[in-house]
């Protein structure tokens, strides 16, 4: 609602800049152009009716998009949400109604529960992005190694999508990486990570997670990529924005809040390190770098 008052103050005010500077036209033709004083106050008055009309025009530009984005979010939760309950509900319906075999029961049960596990993903997706600007809890940070939380994370979306062994390949240093953060935090943006690289993934999904040893710069850093459809390279930095999906057909067809990769961004800065991606462009997939600095 505060976004649409400001939005109609700001047209109403832009359209009272174009009425006065129209105005300001027909006033010097009928006034003594060879009064300098007045011309000089003219040229400037009407230098700062355009500059009030350009930044009118990008404020509204910007708030349109801003509203797209929302509105695009909002459609993507709605269906997040209400598609793995109708999911439930149905198969609910169905074992009350019938009297099925004991392997299909248990079949409809692994169905149900991949759906509550969607399903209180988008809602802690959700509370995470709500709560990015909270102060971090000191009793949340430790020292960890980074190795071994990579791989739980790769185990935790093997299992969650029923990937095999061979789509994710992990590669990692011989020594330990110990890194000082909090681990539960990171190891869900690792999982979101790794959940968009499957998700935007072609039908033979590939991975790969590399993980290195800066020593000059004293950094951990871990390498996802997939072999997916890519991101533009106009797109590289906005897709860590918040609501933020890319203008690609591919990607409007996936299931997503539009919220992943923000958390990403917010959680990883959070403990101290940068996130970034890289694409050589559509369809010919995608790369994300987390740096951490070493404990």
């Amino acid at each position: 609602m505060r976004r649409r008052k400001a939005a109609i103050f700001f047209l109403i005010f832009g359209i009272c800049l174009i009425t006065l500077a129209v105005a300001l036209n027909i006033g010097w033709i009928l006034l003594n152009l060879r009064e300098v004083a007045l011309l000089v106050f003219g040229v400037i008055f009407f230098a700062l009716i355009i500059t009030g009309l350009v930044l009118n025009t990008i404020f509204l530009v910007r708030e349109i998009r801003r509203n797209e984005r929302q509105d695009s979010f909002l459609n993507a939760v709605t269906h997040e949400l209400k598609t793995p309950i109708a999911s439930i509900k149905l198969y609910l319906e169905t074992l009350k109604a019938r009297d099925l075999d004991e392997a299909k029961r248990r079949e409809f049960y692994d169905v149900m529960l991949a759906d509550s596990d969607r399903l209180l993903n988008t809602v802690e997706q959700v509370l995470q992005a709500g709560g990015t600007r909270e102060k971090q809890e000191r009793s949340r940070i430790a020292e960890f190694d980074l190795t071994g939380l990579v791989r739980e994370s790769i185990e935790t979306v093997r299992t969650r999508h029923h990937l095999p062994d061979t789509a994710v390949k992990f590669a990692a240093p011989k020594d330990e990486l110990n890194v000082r953060g909090d681990r539960s935090g990171l190891q869900s943006a690792f999982i979101n990570l790794l959940d968009n690289a499957v998700k935007y993934s072609r039908e033979d999904t590939r991975i790969s997670v590399r993980l290195k040893n800066s020593r000059l710069k004293n950094k951990a850093e871990v390498f996802i990529r997939d072999n997916g459809i890519g991101i533009a390279t106009s797109e590289l930095k906005r897709v860590f924005r918040r609501f933020y999906r890319a203008p690609n057909s591919s990607t409007q067809n996936a299931k997503g809040t539009g919220l992943g990769l923000f958390i990403v961004k917010s959680i990883v800065e959070k403990n101290r390190g940068k996130v970034r991606a890289e694409s050589r462009g559509e369809g010919r997939g995608s790369t994300f770098i987390v740096q951490l600095p070493k404990a």
